[in-house]
């Protein structure tokens, strides 16, 4: 097996980046994505396969690049994944697909994620056809327009169910929209993507809150099943005293003011401050894209404040990596206690040091407060970013629906609910997680509602 060094996108320059919402990397050009491509192996068992939720052929569809047909390419990746665009710029490959690939073993795993961008990307400006599939009469309501909406509806669409989307926002794309920055996946690319199932026949109804404008009740009597995929939307605090002062926000709402009110835009019109010194409670993804528009909107100073180490934080390296050149600090086994402020508003954040102690239930060691280590952190904007649990709204209009103590959709292994026609996916069922893993449920969910619709 001959050596080749995988290949690395072109990305902006940290100095340049960290004041633009441009997006952070290019991605590959024709030349990178063939040289990346020859490193495929071809396994026959294909292992990378089994790590993507989608289920995409990695190896048919590199293999089409290797000869230049890069439709074919694309069409191979549509074939299990109706966002190929977004996929290939936030999927966390790393610990999917590129974590099983044999080349792993040696210079480093194929770099699917930005061979299926660089696929997808070719044709996004361009006018492809799209042939409606034959109608087969049968109706799905979709609650929530985020990844595992839109991965069953272009699912079902193709298989012609007329599917139509209930989203409470006035735009299109859930999470992808309102929760993830332009910088790493621009709002235009959602759109595009959102056109090409518009061009199937889904139907989108906009600034509809289901459980309160419509009732779930009411979508069982109009449509033939109903997928409930509304997201984890109600954000998670500290629970400590002063998070009501002047200054304190989730990272839930920050990003959606910035996303949806198009803060990203010079001389944007947005009701969104952000102070001096900036600090964000929390590492994971969200808490990175939270530091990162932070340090664009103009803060002075960002600080994540974690109390794990390292070691320990769950966002993407590459996030991590990203925000770290970009000018961001990072306050390792610290813990608040409380925000404290002057006025009404946010002067400083009080703080602990911590130590790990033995690994808790998720396998991680557990935090443990170092006594008398008390500190402030001066701050004037303090943005929690804890992750997000599902909201009450659907469950508490429709008591019969089965929810557990945190308030998420129980579903068996078709992703079926105790409701008759009624299913559920993504992170209303279980928690916070990732896109694709969202997406995954679509899937199996449209697979589950298709044998239902055929009588099967």
């Amino acid at each position: 097996m001959a050596k080749i060094e995988r290949q690395h996108p072109i990305e902006l320059d940290a100095e340049v980046r960290k004041h633009s919402f441009c997006e952070v990397t290019d991605g590959f050009d024709e030349e990178r994505a063939l040289i990346e491509a020859s490193r495929c192996l071809n396994c026959k068992n294909a292992p990378c396969k089994k790590g993507c939720p989608v289920e995409i052929d990695i190896p048919e569809f590199i293999g089409f690049i290797k000869e230049k047909k890069y439709f074919e390419a694309l069409a191979s990746i549509k074939k299990t994944s109706n966002l190929p665009a977004v996929c290939g710029r936030v999927c966390p490959q790393e610990t999917q697909c590129e974590q099983h690939c044999i080349r792993g073993r040696m210079e480093g795993p194929v770099a699917i994620g930005t061979l299926e961008r660089f696929v997808a990307d070719r044709f996004l400006n361009e006018e492809i056809e799209v042939k409606k599939p034959e109608r087969i009469g049968k109706s799905v309501a979709v609650v929530g327009s985020g990844p595992s909406g839109l991965t069953l509806a272009g699912d079902l669409a193709n298989a012609g169910v007329d599917v139509t989307i209930f989203e409470a926002f006035h735009e299109a794309g859930g999470v992808l929209l309102y929760g993830i920055p332009e910088f790493r996946l621009p709002k235009e690319i959602v759109k595009k993507e959102i056109e090409n199932l518009k061009k199937l026949g889904v139907k989108i109804e906009l600034n509809t809150v289901v459980g309160k404008t419509v009732f779930l009740d009411e979508l069982r009597k109009q449509f033939d099943a109903v997928y409930l995929c509304s997201g984890a939307g109600l954000p998670m605090f500290l629970g400590i005293p002063g998070e009501n002062l002047n200054g304190v926000m989730s990272a839930n709402e920050f990003l959606t003011r910035v996303n949806l009110m198009k803060a990203y835009k010079p001389g944007a019109a947005t009701p969104i401050k952000i102070g001096k010194h900036v600090a964000v409670v929390g590492a994971g993804n969200v808490a990175m894209d939270a530091a990162r528009t932070a340090m664009r909107l103009g803060a002075e100073s960002v600080s994540v404040v974690y109390r794990r180490s390292r070691e320990e934080v769950p966002a993407r390296a590459e996030e991590v990596r990203h925000a770290m050149e970009e000018g961001v600090e990072f306050k390792f086994l610290t813990n608040p206690v409380r925000i404290e402020g002057e006025n009404g508003a946010v002067s400083k954040m009080v703080c602990v040091k911590m130590e790990l102690g033995e690994p808790d239930a998720s396998g991680r060691r557990s935090p443990i407060t170092i006594p008398n280590s008390e500190f402030d952190l001066p701050c004037d904007t303090v943005i929690i970013a804890l992750g997000t649990k599902s909201s009450p709204i659907i469950s508490g209009s429709a008591p019969e629906l089965e929810v557990s103590k945190k308030g998420l959709v129980i579903v068996d292994e078709n992703n079926k609910t105790n409701l008759d026609n009624v299913f559920a996916g993504g992170d209303n069922v279980t928690g916070a997680a990732t896109v694709i893993l969202a997406m995954g449920a679509g899937k199996n969910a449209a697979k589950a509602i298709l044998k239902l619709l055929e009588g099967k």
